[in-house]
């Protein structure tokens, strides 16, 4: 497994894997995928944005990652704002790098991806402080909650519900830059 850092003609290049695997990882209708992929073409004119993708030997989109500076008059960050208090807004949403998108292929899972792809997109990340949301599972059994457990992402919000998504979701940040990343996360930016 390779992980690379992905610019935004990369992901754009891609994009049929990126959203097959943002569905197997989600387990989303097919009508819901086709909307995403339209959003997911204009995250990339996003500013800050940062990308990376785990490939196979063969070149197989295994798991990828990407986030932009978030700034009011963007869809989530709007949400979120909303939802915040005045000193809570200023904590989190002043200076802050969003992952958006954080998935690995569900046979992938397991084998330290998630990790060494939230390590590499933190190292690129600008901001004081990084935002992310997921869905609300049991935080002793989801991968994925463990996973920004590990990495001291905290709550900032939860049980959030975004327009168009039946599921709550928790909103989790922490303080960037990552201090001391995983040494074992491959360089983003080695060819």
């Amino acid at each position: 497994m390779r992980l690379v850092r992905w610019t935004p003609d990369d992901l754009v290049r891609r994009l049929d894997d990126v959203v097959a695997v943002y569905g197997e990882a989600m387990n989303y209708r097919t009508d819901l995928l086709e909307a995403r992929r339209g959003y997911i073409a204009t995250h990339v004119r996003r500013p800050g944005f940062r990308a990376v993708a785990s490939l196979t030997t063969e070149g197989h989109l295994a798991g990828f990652g990407y986030g932009y500076r978030g700034e009011a008059g963007q869809w989530w960050h709007d949400q979120v704002h909303r939802a915040l208090d005045p000193p809570a807004q200023r904590r989190w949403l002043t200076d802050c790098f969003e992952v958006v998108e954080l998935h690995v292929r569900p046979p992938a899972q397991g084998h330290g991806l998630g990790s060494r792809q939230l390590t590499a997109l933190l190292t690129l990340a600008e901001g004081a402080t990084t935002l992310l949301s997921t869905p609300e599972a049991d935080e002793r059994t989801s991968r994925a909650w463990r996973l920004y457990r590990r990495f001291g992402f905290v709550d900032v919000l939860r049980h959030f519900h975004f327009p168009g998504d039946e599921r709550p979701f928790g909103v989790l940040g922490r303080d960037l830059p990552l201090v001391n990343p995983d040494t074992a996360a491959p360089d983003p930016t080695a060819p």
